[in-house]
């Protein structure tokens, strides 16, 4: 957990890319999380922020 967005960001994007999974970007009280997205359930009390899809193109350049 981070309290910092950027880094939590960050830490999200990457973890995408190395699992080559979907990963979710959340926040939980004042701090940010990211899991695997297939790991979230609708029980879990958390505002869901962006998933990073390492499949998905990014802009093009």
């Amino acid at each position: 957990m981070s309290h910092d967005l950027s880094l939590a960001q960050n830490h999200a994007f990457q973890l995408a890319r190395t699992l080559m999974v979907p990963v979710t970007l959340f926040k939980s009280g004042d701090a940010y999380g990211a899991l695997p997205s297939n790991e979230l359930d609708d029980s879990d009390d958390l505002e869901l922020i962006h998933e990073f899809d390492p499949y998905e193109r990014g802009p093009a350049h």
